[in-house]
């Protein structure tokens, strides 16, 4: 929603100047029309204790008082250093000098900011299960130039702080910061404890960097999982220590492999963010690279016509009547959990897209029968999820494994669905704890076009013009349109843990990494902290008014340095000074 801009306690209905860009929109948020201004002395204090800020610390302990130490001074150097805000391009043309404050006159200066963290972190402040963690904040800045933070956990402060971020302009002049809305009141929650952004480093290898570099978007944009989905038929990036020659074979190149020290750095730089990560190996399809260094392991490996056999080549499932798979499964698991248990809460396990056919090519099975395969999966199925719950983390898995193969899962388990509505509603009305990413509204790689070759004649002329399966590409509105507890009971509903975008990465690389997540991935953002409604109107936010602020927050994202895509031509956001309306289509 607009932020509503508060003089002399009266709430305004129009905003005239650039909306203060709070994204996602808060529960409830103030504003006035003081002008302060901001500098690197402020005096800061923790919970009555002094924090220096330094320009680019890191923390040394995963404790609350390091990882807060270092959230102000990534929000200080934010603000200070990095992104250098001026909203020029928020206005018409000119009028930049009519919004911004005269630095000759009057200055009033920011004092103190005083954070105060109002109960002590848990264990699993750091490593929690959806809902474990009190994310919420209170924000207020008063003319008096004091700052106050309030929040129930050292998460809860690192989102209030990433609010505070957004509460600054740099003047034109190069040598000031300035908010021009004090005093200001927010009082803020997420509404889903679980909002996150899934990543196939399979069909195409990110650096490391370029994984830090979508956690820290992730954290500016309070989303606080990140799944990584790091293995797949088309290559085995991860170093397994105890099995070298999985990632040896497995991954497109030895540059191209996530060594265990790889791992570590990913994981903790995602913790001192408040971003869990956590990793899918999918099984027991989607795992063909296997069969580069264990071949006898894997069912129909780059079998023809792939079709047959599996969604997209080179296919490759576990064979499920077999003991070497077992133990496989076992050393994979023993090395694996210790790595991941300090950091993460879950490990998704996969479990989509099996085709029965493959069991046709098992000489221990040899039928694609389900009152065959069936008990098989169960079998598999309850073996993979009990090691990872003696690794002490929480399984995952897709949704055909309870759907299509009818396969009993514990209630401990928690479902992520991509097929739709109905499978929310069908995965809920069993009990089951769901996470959406809904493939008609999440799925960030749609609409690119397809990415298979057809020769000429008849497939040409089958697949012309070349769209991909799940095609139009969903645009920031589509994205943004989405409820995932639409058609849910409040019981269900509350099954409901919250969503991912997907990010697969079949035409998807480094290069094109950042303008296909962002600032699509902040209009989920929204929908997962804020909610559709608008607690103001009782109405469900509109484009009209969600567009200004997204523009503004992409423009601060691509200072931060995100190549974040374009969502309209210049013009609309200048021509009514970011209002929105410019370029709305009236019937």
């Amino acid at each position: 929603m607009f932020a509503r801009l508060v003089s002399c306690a009266v709430l305004l209905s129009t905003v005239l100047q650039p909306v203060l860009a709070v994204w996602p929109a808060p529960k409830s948020y103030t504003k006035g029309n003081s002008v302060l201004y901001l500098h690197q002395n402020l005096q800061v204090t923790y919970n009555g204790e002094a924090l220096t800020y330094t320009y680019g610390y890191s923390p040394r302990a995963p404790t609350s008082k390091e990882i807060v130490q270092a959230a102000v001074s990534r929000a200080l150097g934010t603000i200070l250093n990095e992104e250098k805000f001026v909203p020029w391009m928020l206005l018409n043309r000119g009028q930049l000098k009519n919004f911004e404050p005269d630095v000759h006159k009057g200055q009033k200066w920011l004092s103190s900011l005083k954070i105060v963290q109002t109960a002590e972190d848990k264990p699993s402040a750091f490593k929690p299960l959806a809902g474990e963690v009190d994310e919420s904040y209170k924000l207020t800045i008063g003319t008096d130039g004091d700052i106050k933070l309030t929040a129930a956990s050292s998460v809860g402060i690192l989102r209030g702080l990433e609010t505070f971020t957004q509460l600054f302009f740099m003047h034109s002049s190069g040598t000031f910061w300035y908010t021009p809305f004090a005093p200001l009141s927010i009082e803020d929650a997420p509404k889903f404890p679980h909002r996150g952004v899934l990543l196939d480093t399979s069909r195409h290898w990110f650096p490391v960097s370029d994984i830090k570099r979508t956690i820290d978007a992730m954290a500016w944009n309070k989303l606080n999982r990140l799944h990584i989905h790091v293995t797949d038929s088309q290559s085995w990036p991860l170093e397994i220590p105890a099995m070298p020659e999985l990632a040896q074979k497995g991954a497109y190149t030895p540059s191209q492999i996530y060594t265990t020290a790889d791992l570590d750095e990913i994981q903790r730089y995602g913790v001192y963010r408040g971003v869990e990560v956590y990793l899918e190996i999918d099984m027991p399809s989607h795992i063909g690279s296997v069969a580069e260094s264990h071949p006898e392991l894997i069912v129909a490996y780059d079998a023809h016509p792939y079709h047959w056999y599996c969604a997209q080549p080179p296919c490759g499932a576990f064979k499920l009547n077999n003991t070497g798979v077992d133990k496989f499964l076992d050393t994979l698991f023993a090395d694996l959990m210790p790595r991941v248990a300090p950091y993460s809460a879950y490990f998704h396990t996969g479990g989509d897209e099996l085709n029965a056919n493959d069991s046709m090519l098992d000489e221990g099975i040899r039928s694609n029968r389900s009152e065959v395969l069936q008990p098989l999966l169960q079998k598999f199925v309850d073996k993979l999820h009990q090691r990872v719950r003696n690794g002490g983390l929480t399984p995952l898995t897709w949704e055909e494994i309870p759907l299509d193969w009818n396969v009993t899962i514990g209630k401990d388990t928690v479902v992520q669905t991509w097929l739709g509505a109905p499978s929310v509603k069908k995965l809920t009305r069993m009990g089951h704890k769901v996470i959406d990413s809904n493939y008609n509204f999440w799925y960030l790689d749609c609409g690119r076009g397809q990415w298979l070759n057809f020769a000429n004649g008849a497939a040409f002329r089958t697949f012309y013009p070349f769209n991909d399966w799940c095609g139009p590409t969903k645009s920031w509105r589509l994205i943004y349109s989405h409820d995932p507890t639409a058609g849910l009971t409040e019981a269900e509903a509350a099954l409901v843990l919250g969503g991912e975008v997907a990010v697969w990465t079949e035409t998807i690389d480094p290069q094109t990494l950042d303008s296909i997540i962002w600032p699509r991935a902040s209009a989920a953002v929204e929908v997962l902290w804020s909610g559709r409604t608008d607690p103001a109107t009782g109405q469900n936010r509109s484009m009209i008014e969600a567009q200004p602020r997204l523009v503004e927050w992409r423009e601060r994202m691509v200072n931060r340095g995100i190549r974040a895509a374009a969502i309209t031509q210049q013009w609309c956001s200048m021509a009514d000074d970011n209002k929105g309306t410019a370029c709305e289509h009236v019937v």
